[in-house]
């Protein structure tokens, strides 16, 4: 069915804090919307609430037709101990829920239950549009194209390596049938085959969609309009047409909103200027009366009302000043500025695998020859499960391998930025294992410099005393990039470096890496990122095999 989604005026509020201010959004058939905004903003929470999961505090959702399926797809780890990746795929897509519904509608049917029969119709309809009826062979078919074997299916997913845990997301997405979708950073771990199937499936929809993504590229080839969240207000920005024409509109209007700005701070200031002289005339020409000893009353008169005259002119004036309409100036909030010291130079050579080989259960990387200098800026290329944070690990004498040599170069200091954020996880608050990690790395940090540090990165006063686990994904990856600003490094090893970071933190990344003058190790599927960023050598891997450009 066609369906569309109107959202008017929705506001959300955590206790005192205001996340979301008069929200509106329309989703029609055809229109795929990137939602946009810093880290924080308000973005899942908006996702949240248009998928019924939060009740606003004012607004309304509504759906035409009524019985329209809203899917959100949030960010997730594939990591339960319990949960098999069938299970797990039935859930994102509304499958098991459908079929319980139906179950529970069957069986009061069967005792003839008031109302039984409109349930039983209504849970029937949706367990059909959700796609229930063939799920299991749709599900077989999407995992065997997405290269996960048919045994995964049935595989708990806390056993799932990281590629599978990605291709399982994404299986998840392209399972679903819901007549309006909500996703929530679908693009992250995926690699560049993840990323085409996933934006072919978007460009097909006929659903409208709601898209959460940092992905730069992504939103340019993907996407037909923007909502951008203020950051101060917490209201919502239209902007119609495509990734670049939000960016284009986007920097006119905040071009428009300064000029507008200046114009007002300009005549303001000037007929304040023009009413204080006034003023001034007129209080001096007054004392001039009152000394001037003038006995002649008609001249001591017109004198007076000339004084009276200078008077009325600045009430005018000041007057005008209220009467200007106020022009707010822009909002400028909360920037990254991140730059990235450089340790004490290391040797020439960084780390030397020779025939190095890693075998972890049917996976085997190598045989590796590879030679990291000092200075090197590689970025390390393939598809999930081809090995790439092994060959990081290998590099970097972390795990040993089975056949062949590695040697690690001296004085190498290393900065970095893991794929599983699990660098500042622990069951101290922030603020502690922030100081434990810096100390780690030789570096003392006093409570007032951690504090200071942490909130330069957007990390604040109600962040710090949190456990550092309960943190979100982004907040964590901040979290790393102060500690990086901390401590130096003379090597960044960063894997998927852009996972839940928003793009003005991105951008700062990217310009700090092109100051670095350290060797750099790069794992990432961003492509604009692997435009942007200056590397000296590419290595691909594919299935274990590693093969260096020339």
């Amino acid at each position: 069915m066609a369906a569309s989604l109107h959202a008017r005026s929705l506001t959300v509020s955590r206790g005192p804090l205001l996340v979301l201010d008069s929200i509106d959004l329309t989703l029609s058939p055809g229109r795929r919307v990137g939602l946009v905004g810093p880290n924080g903003v308000g973005k899942s929470t908006l996702l949240a609430t248009l998928a019924g999961l939060i009740v606003p505090d004012a607004g309304e959702v509504e759906l035409q037709p009524v019985g329209a399926s809203v899917g959100l797809m949030p960010q997730e780890p594939v990591r339960s101990p319990t949960e098999t990746v069938r299970s797990f795929l039935a859930r994102r897509t509304g499958v098991a829920a459908a079929q319980r519904e139906l179950d529970e509608a069957t069986q009061l049917l069967a005792v003839q239950a008031r109302g039984a029969d409109d349930r039983y119709a209504t849970a029937f309809d949706q367990w059909m549009t959700l796609g229930a009826v063939d799920f299991d062979a749709r599900a077989e078919q999407i995992c065997n194209d997405l290269g996960l074997a048919d045994r995964l299916l049935d595989q708990v997913t806390a056993t799932l390596s990281g590629g599978e845990a990605a291709r399982a997301s994404l299986a998840s997405v392209l399972l679903s049938r819901f007549d309006v979708v909500l996703l929530d950073e679908p693009t992250n771990d995926l690699d560049m085959d993840g990323l085409a199937r996933l934006e072919e499936w978007v460009l097909n929809l006929e659903s409208p969609a709601l898209i959460v993504s940092h992905d730069r590229t992504f939103l340019q080839n993907t996407i037909t309009d923007v909502l951008e969240i203020e950051e101060h207000a917490r209201t919502g920005a239209w902007f119609s047409g495509g990734w670049d024409s939000f960016l284009t509109e986007r920097e006119r209007a905040r071009q428009h909103q300064y000029e507008r700005y200046n114009d007002y701070v300009d005549k303001k200031q000037d007929l304040l200027g023009r009413a204080q002289q006034q003023r001034e005339w007129a209080s001096q020409g007054s004392a001039k009366v009152r000394k001037s000893g003038e006995n002649d009353k008609h001249v001591r008169n017109w004198k007076i009302a000339q004084t009276e005259q200078l008077a009325g002119k600045a009430a005018r004036t000041q007057k005008a000043v209220e009467r200007l309409e106020v022009h707010e100036k822009p909002f400028e909030g909360w920037e990254l500025r991140l730059d990235i010291p450089r340790a004490e130079r290391s040797g020439d050579l960084v780390a030397d695998a020779r025939k190095a080989t890693v075998e972890r259960g049917g996976f085997r990387l190598g045989p590796v020859d590879l030679t990291v200098t000092y200075g090197d800026r590689i970025a390390f290329v393939g598809p999930n499960g081809s090995g790439k944070s092994t060959l990081i690990g290998l590099l970097l004498g972390r795990i040993e391998p089975d056949a062949g040599e590695v040697d690690c170069g001296r004085s190498v200091k290393v900065g970095e930025i893991e794929q599983a954020r699990c660098h500042l996880m622990g069951e101290h608050p922030l603020l502690r294992e922030f100081m434990d990690a810096a100390e780690a790395h030789g570096v003392e940090q006093s409570v007032a410099d951690t504090r200071t540090l942490l909130a330069k990165f957007g990390l604040g006063a109600e962040h710090v005393p949190r456990l550092a686990d309960t943190l979100s994904p982004g907040e964590r990856t901040r979290a790393s990039l102060a500690l990086l600003m901390a401590t130096g490094a003379n090597l960044l090893v960063l894997d998927e470096p852009t996972n839940h970071l928003d793009m003005e933190a991105i951008e700062q990344l990217e310009q700090a890496l092109e100051t670095f003058e350290g060797t750099v190790l790069l794992v990432s599927h961003d492509r604009s990122m692997l435009d942007r960023v200056r590397i000296t050598r590419w290595i691909d891997l594919d299935n274990g095999r590693c093969t260096e450009r020339h």
